[in-house]
């Protein structure tokens, strides 16, 4: 075989129930800080159609998604992609409630919206239909401002390290696993994807290929000025009857 190059064709294995999915997309177990991105994709390329990332999703998408925010900790958004996808606070059914109780975990994993000017709209539903006040982080330069607008409605914790006027994604994942949130769930949108790639900290990404072509010059998963070749490998991939394939991908150390 020239080159020792070889191909594998990825059979069906049989149906993957929710127990299966715990197995498949289980956090490492050593504790430490893990930063995981879920991210949709067209068969072009495309992150949105129409604006948004939820025209491309399907049941099974859906599905997935709920299943990777009960395994995590804290749900990371740029305050940008909550205000288009018209996010609100994480829901849980009973069953998911137990579940993370019996892993040590609180029922609700809150919200962490990124945001360096730290000036969020008092009506955003992210703000008002939750469970949990989310977590708001910012730069140090805007946070008692972001405080003193905000009071009750949210923690602020400010994220800067060597410039006050910008949120370090270092700073922001370790005040995190501070607060005993290790288990990191990047839901985006690309710019701040891109972030936690260009910085190095990306270390996981599961990744929904929707079987659609949406053409146009809309954004890619990740975005940003400077190129971060990262080298992934594939942990598995699954499908379902409507063609999207589901992948998770671990960053080579």
């Amino acid at each position: 075989m020239p080159d020792g190059t070889y191909f594998t064709l990825l059979g069906p294995a049989g149906p993957v129930d929710d127990d299966g999915l715990y197995a498949l997309y289980g956090y490492p177990a050593d504790g430490a800080p893990c930063v995981r991105g879920n991210m949709i994709a067209s068969l072009d390329g495309g992150a949105t159609t129409d604006g948004t990332s939820g025209g491309l999703g399907g049941a099974g998408d859906r599905r997935l998604f709920n299943v990777l925010r009960e395994l995590a900790d804290v749900i990371v958004v740029g305050a940008g992609t909550a205000r288009s996808e018209n996010y609100s606070g994480a829901q849980m059914t009973v069953a998911q409630r137990r579940n993370r109780q019996h892993r040590g975990q609180t029922e609700i994993p809150p919200i962490a919206l990124v945001t360096r000017s730290g000036r969020l709209d008092h009506d955003l539903p992210v703000l008002t239909r939750t469970e949990v006040p989310p977590l708001v982080l910012t730069c140090t330069d805007a946070a008692e401002t972001s405080r003193s607008l905000l009071g009750s409605a949210a923690e602020v914790i400010a994220c800067s390290s060597d410039d006050p006027a910008e949120v370090d994604p270092a700073v922001a994942v370790a005040a995190l696993a501070d607060r005993g949130l290790p288990r990191i769930l990047c839901e985006g949108g690309p710019s701040l994807m891109g972030t936690f790639l260009a910085a190095g900290l990306l270390d996981e990404m599961c990744l929904t290929s929707a079987p659609v072509l949406v053409g146009g010059d809309g954004p890619r998963i990740t975005a940003g000025a400077a190129q971060a070749l990262t080298r992934m490998q594939r942990t598995h991939l699954i499908s379902d009857a409507e063609g999207y394939i589901y992948g998770r991908y671990t960053r080579v150390r």
